[in-house]
């Protein structure tokens, strides 16, 4: 049956109800009422005997009441009410119901045992009572590790007897039966007087007259065991077992004493070193990941390339690796590390230890710090990558655009220099002269037409020179332009040299060649179109959005309508030379068919005008191309704005969730770690998206699109995001966490954090985490907590306030709240309580030996103490004593070893 203070017994009634049950199942004994009755007997007079009396037969001895009233006040120190001396049957019912009276004052509930069952010698009846009695006085205080009293007198038998071989105490029935289990108890707490290795399990009769005769000879145990009918019974009275045992532990209670202390040191040392693994854990990781950082940041801050393309794009594409494998695993190790660090944090508020300060340089905000600039390293190194690619295309194009138009004009000029120096002229006749005047005319027109094209190559090599492109060949660009200036202010000079020779043999020559001339100035500006014409349609171009090159087309469309009038004026040329054959064949003129006024024949212009005629279906294939490669490139803006305008919002939504849910509002604190795991799973489950943005956006920067107008996301924003979630989740779950470590260990309940919670959320109007002075003291208020408005007021709350915001940041964070409103709500272990489990292993004195530690403690936790505790220096001071005072104080920060 339950009493009312949890122990488990059976009284009255229920002592008979469970013999019933026994025997209903076959198990009862009949030698157990005779073990009980031994057993009872002898327990009785172990008491009585302190008031010089005692008992024969248990059944007869206690009917008149007399003898269980003396009982009941030996074992309780009380005195009962003055008994009744008549002989008569109602006196003795009446000192009876007395001492059932008291029985029942003291807690117990008493069925179906009455006063006249024990009067008329009711053997079961009154070995119940007696059972109750013994239960009540001599078991119920029996209490190891919050258990009954039964269970809690059978785990300090097992903990006592676990070291001893052949001992596997498992019930009060049979794990004493062969007496090894009785003669390790007494071992244990006095190996002085048992040689427990000369025991045999083969000699149990032996080995319980050992034990029995050393309790009652050393321990004054009474004998209150058979041990021939332990031997004799398949199966011992648990009563009588359990009442003999009892006495062995209120024997050894000091030793327990020592015990229970031993085990609040364990427990303290227990914390402290798994506090300072936890710390360890944390030096190693945060040195680990700064040393990364300080790896890295060289390399993100190297702003050296070869100046190539090529160069550029390399180092872009191990950007992209960084990014993708070896930065991810940085950023779960960070993630790792504040969530480790948060933890010890707590389990040393909760252990009243003083707070964790790492080394120097490893602090939670020396590492974001870092973490910051990494990250804006980062940011800074991919924007000079995509700046380099941008301007090393660039530079590309205009060298290679350079070089086309510079050849050009270095193939059009080869000759032209001897060509103005030769004095043909003056072996000439008339005609041949003009011709040669003509011809010089015509190359003036060609000369002042090339004008332009010099002027453009001096312009892109100036454009070359412009100091923030840095174009590495800037030397040979410039010595190439030069050559071509000088070359052409010599041609300049030339020119006007051979005119004004022309000029004077001008006067002596007079006819002209009309077809010729014509032909010559009809065909110089045409060949000087069709060359111009010629460049256009191969020349480079670069553009980066459909209207751009749907402006190249349309101005393309724009050229091809002129190539009729073009046409028209090839025409008119051939039909000038055709005359002229004509008129030559005709009247057979010796040399006619030269044009003296010009290089260019008729073939020369079908050949460029041939050209030009293909050329134009292949710069429509070119612009085709070029198209199709903008609109792939709109293509991919899209696909990247359209999984971008979804992950975007998503992860938006994913972060209020998760912030709502870190509001603690949202059911018990395990519904809400249910809930962010869940998160947790959700957003891993979501990273293919990730990866898929990552593959679309290197497509991107590959097709070097820089812009995309259809979306306010970019890859970057979308990373830190994606970043900031998995920290806020893997935060949230720590703190959840966190709370349930605080509530579990301090015993408070769901309802007080769910109160503490919302009165912090109340005040918490800006859903910050954090409160103001004022915020902070309203929500105490609100919890019932008393500050006054006085001067005395505002010193206790500046107190509180000292301890909920030490570093003096101006505002108090939920974790900070909930250790103070847990510290005013519950007890924790202190200073003080180790010291006196201490002072009890010292037996009172004022040091602790080694010795001492080794033998009430576990080997690492004494051998943690002894290489920790400082020498004792106080007075009456032996060799090797330890000053456990002080080791105990700094466990708790409040001294320094």
């Amino acid at each position: 049956m339950m009493m009312e203070n949890g122990l488990s017994m059976e009284y009255g009634d229920g002592y008979m109800e469970q013999e019933e049950e026994w025997e209903r199942e076959g198990l009862l004994d009949p030698a157990w009422e005779k073990q009980q009755k031994k057993t009872f007997t002898a327990w009785c007079n172990s008491h009585l005997r302190k008031a010089g009396t005692a008992i024969d037969n248990i059944e007869e001895d206690f009917r008149n009441g007399l003898k269980l009233m003396l009982l009941l006040e030996v074992i309780s120190g009380e005195t009962l009410p003055k008994p009744d001396r008549g002989k008569m049957r109602f006196h003795k019912i009446a000192n009876v119901n007395k001492a059932l009276d008291f029985i029942a004052s003291k807690g117990v509930h008493l069925v179906s045992i009455g006063a006249e069952e024990i009067v008329d010698g009711n053997l079961k009846m009154t070995l119940g009572m007696i059972w109750t009695i013994i239960l009540r006085f001599a078991i119920q205080d029996i209490s190891v590790e919050e258990m009954t009293a039964k269970e809690g007198l059978l785990l300090w038998c097992q903990r006592k007897t676990a070291p001893y071989k052949n001992v596997n105490v498992q019930n009060f029935h049979l794990s004493f039966k062969d007496g090894l289990a009785f003669c390790a108890l007494i071992h244990r707490h006095r190996p002085d007087l048992i040689d427990y290795a000369k025991l045999s399990k083969d000699n149990p009769l032996e080995n319980l007259n050992t034990a029995f005769d050393v309790a009652e000879k050393y321990l004054d145990i009474p004998r209150m065991l058979d041990p021939d009918d332990l031997q004799n019974t398949a199966l011992p009275d648990e009563r009588a077992v359990m009442t003999y045992v009892s006495s062995y532990y209120h024997c050894f209670s000091g030793a327990q004493k020592a015990e229970t202390a031993a085990n609040r040191i364990c427990k303290v040392l227990k914390v402290n070193q798994e506090n300072e693994r936890l710390m360890e854990e944390y030096e190693r990781l945060a040195s680990d990941l700064l040393e990364w950082i300080r790896r890295t940041m060289p390399w993100l801050n190297s702003r050296q390339a070869d100046n190539s393309l090529a160069g550029v794009q390399k180092k872009l594409e191990e950007y992209r690796t960084y990014r993708r494998k070896h930065k991810p695993p940085r950023v779960e190790q960070k993630a790792k590390l504040e969530t480790n660090f948060n933890t010890l944090q707590t389990k040393l508020r909760l252990s009243n230890r003083p707070a964790y300060l790492p080394t120097e340089g490893k602090t939670v905000s020396d590492i974001s710090n870092s973490w910051k600039g990494l990250e804006l390293a980062e940011k800074a190194f991919e924007e000079w990558l995509l700046a380099e690619t941008m301007r090393l295309e660039r530079l590309e194009h205009l060298a290679q655009k350079f070089k086309h138009k510079a050849d050009a004009h270095e193939d059009w000029t080869r000759g032209k220099e001897e060509m103005l120096q030769s004095q043909d002229f003056r072996q000439c006749k008339l005609n041949e002269l003009k011709a040669l005047k003509k011809k010089h005319e015509a190359f003036e027109s060609d000369l002042a037409a090339h004008q332009d094209r010099v002027e453009q190559i001096a312009a892109i090599a100036q454009e070359l020179n412009v100091s923030t492109l840095e174009y590495h060949d800037c030397v040979s660009v410039n010595a190439r332009c030069q050559r071509i200036c000088d070359q052409w202010d010599r041609l300049g000079a030339l020119t006007q040299r051979r005119r004004t020779a022309l000029d004077e043999a001008e006067r002596i020559l007079e006819k002209i060649d009309i077809l010729h001339l014509e032909f010559a100035k009809r065909a110089a500006p045409f060949n000087n179109w069709l060359d111009g014409t010629r460049e256009d349609l191969v020349d480079m171009f670069i553009v980066h959005t459909m209207e751009e090159i749907q402006g190249l087309i349309q101005a393309h469309d724009q050229f091809k309508a002129t190539l009729g009038e073009a046409d028209k004026e090839f025409n008119l040329i051939v039909n000038l030379v055709r005359e002229v054959e004509s008129i030559v064949k005709q009247h057979q003129i010796p040399g006619g068919l030269e044009n003296p006024y010009t290089t260019l024949t008729a073939n020369d212009m079908t050949r460029k005008w041939s050209d030009v005629r293909q050329l134009v279906p292949q710069r429509d294939q070119t612009l085709a191309n070029e198209l199709r490669k903008q609109q792939n490139n709109e293509m991919l803006r899209r696909q990247f704005a359209e999984k971008a305008n979804i992950v975007g919002p998503w992860i938006e939504r994913q972060m209020d969730a998760v912030t709502a849910i870190g509001m603690g509002l949202q059911g018990s604190l395990e519904d809400q770690l249910h809930r962010l795991k869940e998160y947790e799973q959700a957003v891993y489950a979501y990273k293919p998206n990730i990866e898929e943005l990552e593959k679309i956006h290197q497509a991107v920067q590959e097709s070097m699109i820089f812009e995309n107008r259809y979306t306010n996301y970019t890859m970057e924003t979308l990373r830190v995001g994606w970043e900031q979630l998995l920290t806020s989740i893997n935060r949230n779950i720590n703190e959840v966490e966190n709370q349930i470590l605080t509530r579990d260990s301090k015993g408070i309940s769901q309802e007080q954090l769910n109160e503490f919670r919302s009165s912090f959320n109340h005040f918490d109007k800006n859903r910050t985490g954090r409160l103001s002075p004022e915020e902070f003291k309203s929500c105490l208020v609100s919890l019932g907590y008393s500050i006054g408005k006085d001067r005395q007021g505002d010193l206790d709350f500046q107190r509180i306030l000292a301890v909920v915001d030490p570093n003096n940041t101006g505002y108090v964070h939920f974790d900070a709240f909930l250790d103070f409103m847990t510290r005013e709500s519950t007890d924790t272990d202190t200073a003080e309580q180790v010291i006196d489990s201490f002072r009890i292993l010292a037996a009172d004195k004022p040091y602790i030996l080694p010795d001492e530690l080794r033998r009430e403690l576990p080997p690492d936790q004494a051998e943690y103490c002894i290489q920790r505790m400082p020498p004792y220096k106080g007075p009456n001071g032996v060799p090797g004593a330890l000053d456990y005072m002080s080791f105990s104080t700094a466990l708790y920060g409040e001294t320094d070893l």
